[in-house]
């Protein structure tokens, strides 16, 4: 239609005409491209919302359960520097004591981690959708680190606790897991069952001869003491990973944790 009016316009040489179809047709090509750029950058900007709303949420699952982390390690260097001392006679103990404690010192655990969000984000080239720097730092850093990895590992295929478990019979092992065990944890609380995951008081339940039969398994076996000190070694620079190493991380992911509660 507008090219047969520029036609007739030209034939009759209607210059005026012409320029004013010409302004119409470039003004609404103009007018329709940036209703489109319009329509995409607004779906860019609700995507990107949706993102980081979403990476947020990850991360504030995420700084708990490095909290607990922290807070689960600790509580494991604690008792295995209490078996240390114990078996080198710095520090006395019990032999139930010395059993729970030699217990807990095996111990590891593990997060299940949340990082679908991000993972989707850098598989598919848009992490550059977070615009948070704060918050698009946080996340590289936590999930290109292995720290949170490493310390459950070296926990799952430590030396120490497969000697513990080669030498204490299995009934003694189950009366201790039963009674002074992990106790789990209420995902996201950081109130209760928290910073004395595996520090609470329990008793194993067993007969003083059997708990006095483990302990002398244990103060007998010369193995044992350079396997703890290994132990020790490797929490303490697990955990120095976690709160020196990561510490930015860590400081980020607590101001995350706390917009939530």
């Amino acid at each position: 239609m507008i090219l047969h009016r520029v036609a007739a316009q030209l034939r009759r040489q209607d210059w005026a005409a012409v320029l004013v179809e010409l302004i119409v047709v470039v003004a609404g090509v103009f007018i329709g491209l940036q209703a489109s750029n319009w329509n995409q950058q607004r779906e860019i900007d609700e995507k990107a919302a949706r993102f980081s709303e979403s990476l947020k949420a990850d991360l504030r699952a995420e700084a708990w359960g490095y909290e607990y982390q922290i807070q689960y390690y600790g509580n494991v260097l604690s008792n295995a520097d209490r078996a240390a001392n114990a078996l080198t006679g710095k520090e006395p103990l019990s032999d139930e004591a010395l059993l729970i404690s030699a217990f807990r010192a095996t111990q590891y655990n593990e997060n299940i981690r949340r990082r679908a969000t991000y993972d989707e984000l850098t598989s598919t080239g848009s992490i550059g959708l977070i615009r948070d720097r704060v918050l698009r730092e946080t996340a590289m850093s936590l999930y290109t680190t292995n720290n949170l990895s490493n310390i459950a590992q070296e926990g799952r295929t430590s030396l120490y606790r497969r000697a513990f478990r080669m030498a204490v019979p299995n009934e003694v092992q189950r009366s201790l897991e039963k009674g002074c065990g992990d106790r789990v944890p209420v995902v996201g609380d950081y109130r209760t069952n928290f910073k004395d995951a595996i520090n609470y008081p329990c008793t194993t339940g067993l007969p003083e001869d059997t708990i006095a039969a483990s302990a002398a398994i244990l103060r007998s076996d010369p193995d044992l003491i350079p396997l703890l000190r290994l132990r020790i070694a490797d929490l303490e620079t697990n955990l120095g990973n976690l709160l020196v190493y990561e510490g930015d991380t860590h400081a980020a992911l607590r101001d995350f944790a706390t917009e939530q509660r």
